[in-house]
This record gives C-alpha cells, structure tokens and sequence, in this order.
C-alpha cells in the first residue's frame, strides 16, 4: 500500500468509526436498486413502487429500478425477493396480499415473516366496492338486495385468487349472508377493463385503479371498506353504514428487504424512506391515489405484519376458503 492509499484508507476508517457504520455501508448504494412488486401495471402496487421509487432514488443517489412480477397474489414477487442475494439491491414492494398469501397458500416458497426484514411501512388503505356507471345498483344496500334474493345475480372482479381483495369479497360475503361468485383477474386494470365490459357486476379494487373513471362519470362507487368513509370520495359510505355491521378491511404498502440484510442498510432505507414521505407532492400525490401516508420503524411493521398474516388466517378458516 502506497502513501496515498493509506492516508486514504485511514481516514475512510475514522468516517466509519465517527458514524458507527461499518465502511462497506457508508458506500450503500454504489449501483441501482432493483424494486420487485407483485401485481399487474397500473394498480395500487405498481403505481406505489413508481412514486416511491422516483423519490427515494433522490435521496439514495442511484436509481430505483421498478420491476413487476406478477402473479399467484403477489407471491412470485416476494418469493424472487426472499431469495435473493440481501444486500440492499433487490428490494419488495409489498402489499397486505403478503400476509393474506400466509393464510390462503400451503406451500409457499417463503416464509412470510422471517422470511424478509421489514423497512417502513408506507400507507394504509380502504377499497372501494365499484360497479359501471350504467348498472342498476346505486349503492350497495342494492347489491345486498340483489345477492339475497337471486344466488347468481352478483358476480364480483377482483385482482386474482390469494389477493386482499378476494378475501375482502369472501368476508364480506360471509358477514352480509350473502353469496357472490368470485371472477379473478390478472390485476386490477383487468379486472376495471371487464367490469366496464359488463363480464361481472361489481369489483373490489383499491382506489388507484378506478379514481380518474369514478370522476370521469364511467364508474359508480359504491362503498368504502374501511371504518370511515375515504377523504377523497367522502360522499361514498362505508360498507359497515350500508348494513354489514363490524365489516373493516384495509390494505397497506411497505417495504422489505430478504432476510440477513445489514442493519445499517434497512436503517438507511428507513430513514430516506420516511425522508421521501415527507416530500408535500409525494405524500399528496399518494393520499390522492392510494391511502393514508404511515411509516413505521422495521419492528413495527414486523409486529404488523405478523398480526395481519394471524387475522387473515382466522377468516379463511371461519369462511372455509379452500387452501390454494
């Protein structure tokens, strides 16, 4: 080692040993990130991924690389996340299908908790039950009426088999007494595209999808699933003021990493993360589109996500959801 390569790594040494941080994470992230979601383009996961990652590459100062694999509700995402290399630069974008796939699928390739460490969360979100805007319901005490009286008059849309939105449609099914024949579909851009085609009667969806034809007159909202009717439709009731008394689902984004990875990365990620969401436009931008903007430390959100994945393994024992 030559002089100035030791003066060099010496005073690399001293920035180290001033932050804490060992001298491989003062240099994270030296190439782009590679950002995984599940579902298909133009849904709540994808859009999320987009915006996030634009923001946080900012902070980061490498490109965050948005790449979807979709399918299998989400699970062939975080399945490639959860086996690859954790060092930082392969990174899930992940949605509460993540703890509903721990409930509805045997053998997953992954383990839905240990399996990953856990970033921040990023937003909390109802869906909106929608029909077209030339359907005969007009809100959903008429699809109550409807499914009661006629077994096969309610066919509902949803993102695919194992989404939140399918479970969301079984519990909701189950605590209204009622029965609706389930359509998957390969994200929620189809399942918007069959419902204007008349295919089925109502989807489940989150807002991202379908806000801008709600307001273009081509969609009809009908209910919220949340406890409180959504701020940017706030005419909209909730399903639970509509006669399915207790009836709460909600939905969320975070981010994971593959389990192993240093902490000094995820606090990184954490700490520009929460740095992003802080930005006006992009926290606007989000509330508008997806949910409500709440981060969280990487302990809180694995308490989350373990309290999701033991909510949605009760409802598709008590709705007798066969195991996929």
């Amino acid at each position: 080692m030559d002089r100035r390569q030791f003066i060099k790594s010496g005073a690399v040494g001293a920035t180290a040993l001033a932050t804490g941080l060992p001298v491989w994470a003062q240099d994270y992230p030296d190439r782009p990130i590679k950002l995984l979601q599940g579902f298909a383009p133009g849904g709540n996961a994808d859009t999320t991924a987009r915006l996030i990652g634009s923001e946080i590459s900012k902070y980061l100062g490498q490109p965050v690389i948005v790449e979807a694999q979709t399918g299998a509700g989400g699970t062939l995402a975080a399945g490639a996340v959860a086996r690859s290399k954790p060092d930082g630069y392969t990174l899930l974008l992940a949605t509460g299908g993540h703890a509903v796939a721990a409930a509805l699928y045997d053998n997953l390739a992954y383990k839905t908790v240990a399996g990953f460490d856990m970033v921040s969360t990023i937003t909390y979100f109802p869906f909106l039950v929608v029909t077209s805007a030339g359907s005969k319901l007009q809100n959903f005490r008429d699809v109550l009426v409807a499914a009661k009286s006629n077994k096969e008059a309610i066919t509902y849309g949803t993102a695919g088999i194992g989404s939140t939105h399918h479970l969301a449609g079984e519990l909701l099914a189950k605590m209204a007494g009622i029965n609706m024949l389930h359509v998957p579909y390969r994200g929620d851009t189809a399942s918007m595209t069959a419902l204007l085609s008349n295919d089925v009667s109502i989807i489940i969806v989150p807002a991202t999808a379908v806000i801008s034809n709600i307001k273009g007159g081509k969609l009809r909202a009908l209910a919220t699933t949340g406890p409180q009717r959504w701020k940017a439709l706030p005419e909209v009731q909730t399903v639970a003021e509509q006669g399915v008394a207790g009836y709460d689902v909600r939905s969320w984004t975070g981010l994971m990493a593959p389990a192993g990875t240093a902490r000094p990365i995820i606090d990184r990620l954490n700490s520009e993360l929460r740095k992003a969401l802080l930005v006006p436009a992009l926290k606007s931008r989000l509330e508008d589109l997806v949910g409500d903007v709440q981060t969280s430390t990487p302990e809180e959100m694995k308490a989350m996500v373990s309290s999701e994945v033991a909510r949605w393994t009760q409802v598709v024992a008590e709705a007798k959801i066969p195991k996929q």
